[in-house]
């Protein structure tokens, strides 16, 4: 579920013909019975959404008689899932009480106003105080409203097959310093153990999000520049400079070099699937640049079940471009539970958030899903940090995390950067002209609101 697309607006992908059975399930006019619409995983085995959110079902059910839950998941891959759920938002009938909103995408549906406000909720909320800053900033406007309550974050880092690096002769715990390093050590895994894919960036349009965050502004974060992508004190958005061809010619490098997968492989949409579900698992991967939620996949239950991969694959954070202080990079991003303006129910749909949203209940939510907590009274339980192998080192990364300018226009931007990745990758463009190309959609993308630095 973590991987996440741009939206996809075209009148095409809007029409009904897509098949999306929640269009046919608003919120109706029963004031006793909230509808909520999520995610479902387009892999039929994993259902860690599914199950979560059928507990508290019934435990709402049980603390409110007579008050029913109705969920509606929209089951679709990442960029036909905003599509449908903006269809859902857009009309009163068919308007859930509270949906799932990807972070980077918030913006642009309160910028068309199609979420509710929550700050009323919150005032009278005491567990609002438990929120880590960073986490409700996400879900904040720039009208300084709140329309969302996070339900977690993520980080990431380098994941690294132990095993591989045994063949290589490369010693472990491994912790390269600088991008030169992570080049270097693919390869020498690419020279003494070529069965193996060295390392996996990803890249490209069919990636979507995916590869804009955890390929390219994995690389671009580290370059030494506090903000490289939007210029908050003009609100601007900035060209592509030297950190943007840098972060480029990384990409370029692991593909000219074939330290990456084949050109082919890397911009198959179904990449992120096949690297946990196959790669990873049967060691046919030496590093995998990837994100904290990938264990999700591979615990009792998921239907991938790899209980042995804390034993067989090392992690590491991905260092700065020289190893400039702070010496790593992380990109955080998550997902929130919102209240459509449209909503019949938004009190008893809150109510539901605060049923998600305890303690107990977010702990369970974090564990489960791999994620991140964004609770300061989780964080601090030596219970979640000891649930799961890797917890504590990417909790430990939010330290040196950064998220990214979602503004309503970054989805466009987010866009340009996987067109300047694809370009390079396959070899169609140099850095020079994938770089000029970035700038002239910018331009459109932000109605020329670009800044040179």
């Amino acid at each position: 579920m973590r991987p996440t697309a741009p939206v996809l607006l075209s009148a095409t992908l809007l029409i009904a013909a897509t098949g999306l059975t929640a269009c046919s399930s608003g919120s109706g006019d029963d004031p006793d019975t909230v509808r909520i619409s999520f995610k479902q995983s387009t892999d039929n085995q994993i259902r860690v959404m599914d199950k979560y959110l059928a507990s508290m079902k019934t435990q709402f059910e049980k603390d409110h008689p007579g008050k029913k839950v109705k969920l509606v998941p929209i089951k679709a891959p990442d960029s036909e899932y905003y599509t449908k759920l903006q269809q859902m938002l857009r009309s009163p009938k068919t308007a859930p009480d509270l949906v799932y909103e990807d972070t980077f995408l918030i913006n642009s549906d309160i910028t068309s106003g199609y979420l509710k406000p929550l700050d009323p909720y919150l005032a009278k909320w005491p567990d609002w105080n438990q929120f880590i800053d960073t986490a409700k900033n996400a879900a904040k406007a720039q009208d300084g409203k709140t329309y969302g309550v996070p339900d977690g974050t993520d980080t990431r880092g380098l994941w690294y097959d132990k095993g591989i690096f045994a063949k290589a002769g490369i010693k472990t715990p491994w912790q390269p310093k600088s991008w030169d390093e992570v080049l270097d050590t693919a390869r020498t895994i690419k020279k003494k153990v070529p069965s193996v894919t060295p390392l996996n960036v990803y890249t490209g349009k069919p990636g979507g999000e995916q590869s804009a965050m955890q390929g390219f502004e994995m690389l671009l974060y580290g370059t030494g520049t506090a903000d490289p992508l939007y210029d908050r004190s003009s609100s601007k958005w900035i060209t592509a400079g030297k950190p943007f061809k840098d972060a480029l010619n990384f990409v370029k490098t692991v593909y000219g070099e074939k330290l990456g997968p084949d050109v082919s492989d890397a911009l198959d949409p179904n990449i992120g699937t096949r690297v946990r579900g196959e790669l990873l698992p049967k060691s046919k991967l030496a590093i995998n640049l990837d994100g904290s939620w990938l264990p999700q996949d591979w615990l009792k239950g998921s239907g991938h079940e790899w209980p042995e991969w804390s034993q067989k694959l090392g992690l590491a954070h991905m260092p700065t471009q020289n190893g400039q202080a702070p010496g790593k990079v992380s990109m955080s991003g998550g997902w929130t539970w919102s209240i459509p303006s449209k909503a019949s129910n938004p009190d008893l749909a809150f109510e539901f958030i605060k049923t998600m949203q305890t303690k107990a209940n977010a702990q369970k939510w974090y564990i489960a899903n791999s994620g991140i907590a964004v609770r300061k009274d989780v964080a601090a339980d030596p219970a979640y940090v000891k649930a799961q192998p890797g917890i504590k080192f990417f909790t430990d990364l939010v330290a040196s995390t950064h998220y990214r300018p979602a503004y309503p226009a970054y989805p466009k931007v987010s866009t340009a950067i996987q067109e300047a990745m694809e370009s390079v990758t396959t070899g169609d463009s140099s850095v020079e002209k994938a770089a000029s190309t970035y700038d002239e959609q910018l331009k459109t993308a932000t109605d020329g609101k670009v800044i040179t630095k």
